[in-house]
């Protein structure tokens, strides 16, 4: 299995906050899982915490997935919050494909909100498709999401795999009656420093 590649700053473990979530489902497809989550005009259509997302360097059209450097908002928990993609391997060749931003809540000293949010989409053995998400945060709204129990951003961003990108994309494929079960793993871990 992958694992997500730190920027410095955002480590696990030395951040104000961190969640890791996890998706393995026998019936994905992956090539749509990485459509659903490298394009942001999807997301509100799956994930009920995410809105009004624009790529700045596409703001008249609809359905453009995410390229390495482009910068973009969505609105999430409440926050505008700014975006820009520093990694994007879409999947192929035996690899992962990958996603990470650093994403920011522009504000004074209680405000400010500096994040790294990060997803792997891999093929496993057995038809079994990945996604892993993981994101690190820092500053005082960050605190205060580690503190809330449960840690709303597990829930969210398990929303956003198991009932959006994943479960939309099972749902949309047709399944043999042969097949008609689903199978879905999935994992949480959240993390303060302490």
């Amino acid at each position: 299995m992958h694992s997500i590649i730190w920027p410095a700053g955002y480590f696990p473990g030395t951040t104000d906050n961190f969640v890791s979530n996890e998706v393995i489902s026998a019936n994905a497809n992956l090539d749509e899982v990485w459509r659903h989550l490298s394009t942001p005009s999807l997301w509100p259509s799956y994930y009920h915490n995410a809105s009004q997302p624009f790529i700045y360097e596409a703001p008249e059209q609809a359905d453009v997935a995410l390229t390495a450097g482009a910068r973009f908002r969505f609105v999430t928990f409440g926050f505008d919050v700014e975006g820009e993609v520093t990694e994007l391997t879409p999947p192929g060749d035996g690899q992962p494909g990958r996603i990470a931003w650093h994403g920011w809540v522009e504000g004074d000293e209680e405000q400010r909100l500096d994040v790294h949010h990060a997803w792997i989409v891999e093929t496993f053995s057995h038809g079994r498709v990945r996604v892993l998400t993981q994101e690190t945060q820092n500053g005082v709204p960050a605190q205060q999401l580690a503190a809330e129990q449960p840690n709303p951003m597990l829930n969210a961003h398990q929303a956003w795999q198991l009932a959006g990108a994943v479960t939309s994309v099972i749902r949309a494929i047709s399944i043999s009656p042969r097949s008609s079960c689903v199978s879905i793993s999935v994992s949480s871990i959240g993390s303060i420093r302490s």
